[in-house]
This record gives structure tokens, C-alpha cells and sequence, in this order.
């Protein structure tokens, strides 16, 4: 993620973990399938943008082997250290503000990260620059405004409160330079950044564990700001913790849409 005061979602909070470990259950298997059909494999040299958690650079690293690098950057790399061995080699990094940690990459991923960087033009540049001829850009992120709602069939108080309060979440993200709409723009961006054979698909998960985990882990790290800005109360969020953990609810995250290309 990219450093900015104020930032809402801190990896150093008790919660990150467990938010990243839901990412992971999510969206690993997504993030995998593409991986493989570029035909990923023994000496490649990858970079991960903003790794955050290690499910991702873990499996880099063991696909490329002792004979690639993965390269694993983080403005925050606290999450990152048990993964900090070879081949895979940790650098505390800002994508949208620093020069990339190298050249000649055959591929670079993001996932979930650029919706929160400030400059977000600079960070898809920098990637694009890092790549080798004949290189691979995997771009994923979010588009909280293409599906709103924590809970997509409100049919009950419980489901309102919960909308309501994904709402006051979407507010302080804007407030904080989050594009809630960049993931629907990414195909156009990475043509205009200069890749071809530009594709893209989507994946929108509905009513499993991880979303409630995660739903839950969300919640809980962002509460004191809801609170100081008047977003929500401490009951109404005791109340919605609540609703959460009796494990009936249908709870969904925003569409993750994937984008690809090979540079030239």
C-alpha cells in the first residue's frame, strides 16, 4: 500500500492479519489461475506490489524456485518477514512515489492495492517500466462502486445496519483519495499505459466464511473512526459485531476485477 496521513487501513493493527488472511481465502485462487496461464514457472523474476500478507509471494516463490526472484514491496513490510528469505527479497517501497526496485521483471502484480494509492497514474508507469519486453502486468483491484453493499438482499434491520455502516466505510476511504470506482478502469488504463493484448474478467464473492471474517476484521480496525466522525455509534457497531457472528447473515465484498497484458 501507498504511505498517506491518515491512512485507514494500517497494517500494523492486530486486525490486518486477519483481514489479509480473508483476502487470501478469497482471492488466492483468482490470482493463481492467472498466474499459471501466463505459464509461470522455474527462474522467473517477479514483483509483488504491495504484498502486504505473504499467501502470494510464498507461492512465487515457490514456483519460481531457487533460480528466480521475487521481489516483495510494501510501504509496511511488518507482515512480511517470515517470508523474507530467498528467493524472495523484501524492500520497504512506495509505488506511487519511488522508482521501481528494479528492471527486466517478467512479471509484475498488484492486487488490491492501487485503489488507495494517491498517484496511482506514477505507481502504473513505474510497473509498466519494471517489465522486460515480452513481460507480464497483472493489475487487480476493487470497485466498491460498482457493487455497494455489504449485504446485496436487505431485507431486515440487520441487513441495513450493515449497509449502512459499508457506506460510512466507503466515505472515509473517499475522504482518503480511494478511487471507488478504479477497478471497472483498469482494461482502458493498462492500453494506455502501453500494454497489449489487454483482458480482464471479474470475481464477486457472495455469503462465505471469509466474508464474514473479514467483514467482521474490517469493521473492528476502522471503528474509532466511524466513531470520531460520526459515521456510526459504539452500539450500532456492537450491534452489527454482533449480527456478524451469529454466522446467518449473507455478506458480500466488492467486485475484485482482474486485468492483464504483455509488454512489447
Amino acid at each position: 500500500m501507498t504511505q498517506a496521513d491518515g491512512y485507514l487501513l494500517d497494517n500494523r493493527q492486530s486486525e490486518a492479519g486477519q483481514r489479509f488472511d480473508a483476502f487470501a481465502a478469497l482471492f488466492d485462487p483468482t490470482t493463481f489461475r492467472h498466474l499459471e496461464a501466463f505459464g509461470l514457472g522455474p527462474g522467473w523474476r517477479c514483483w509483488e506490489v504491495g504484498a502486504g500478507g505473504t499467501s502470494v509471494v510464498s507461492w512465487l516463490a515457490e514456483k519460481v524456485g531457487p533460480t528466480g526472484q521475487v521481489v516483495a514491496t510494501d510501504i509496511d513490510t511488518s507482515l512480511l518477514a517470515t517470508a523474507a528469505h530467498a528467493p524472495v527479497e523484501v524492500r520497504t517501497h512506495d509505488v506511487g512515489a519511488e522508482e521501481p526496485p528494479g528492471e527486466g521483471f517478467d512479471l509484475v502484480h498488484a492486487r488490491l492495492v492501487l485503489v488507495h494509492v494517491p498517484d496511482r497514474e506514477r505507481a502504473l508507469r513505474s510497473m509498466f517500466k519494471a517489465l522486460r519486453p515480452g513481460g507480464r502486468l497483472l493489475v487487480e483491484d476493487a470497485d466498491p462502486a460498482l457493487q455497494p453493499l455489504t449485504s446485496p438482499y436487505e431485507y431486515g434491520p440487520e441487513q441495513r445496519l450493515a449497509n449502512r455502516l459499508r457506506q460510512a466505510f466507503r466515505k472515509l476511504l473517499a475522504e482518503r483519495g480511494a478511487d471507488l470506482s478504479y477497478g471497472r478502469k483498469l482494461p482502458r488504463l493498462l492500453r494506455e499505459a502501453g500494454l497489449h493484448h489487454v483482458e480482464a474478467d471479474a470475481y464477486f464473492p457472495v455469503a462465505s466464511p471469509a466474508c464474514t471474517a473479514l467483514e467482521s476484521a474490517t469493521v473492528r480496525q476502522i471503528r474509532g473512526r466511524l466513531v470520531s466522525a460520526g459515521l456510526a455509534t459504539d452500539e450500532e457497531i456492537d450491534q452489527h459485531l454482533a449480527n456478524v457472528a451469529e454466522g446467518t447473515m449473507d455478506l458480500a465484498t466488492a467486485p475484485m476485477i482482474s486485468v492483464w497484458g504483455r509488454k512489447e
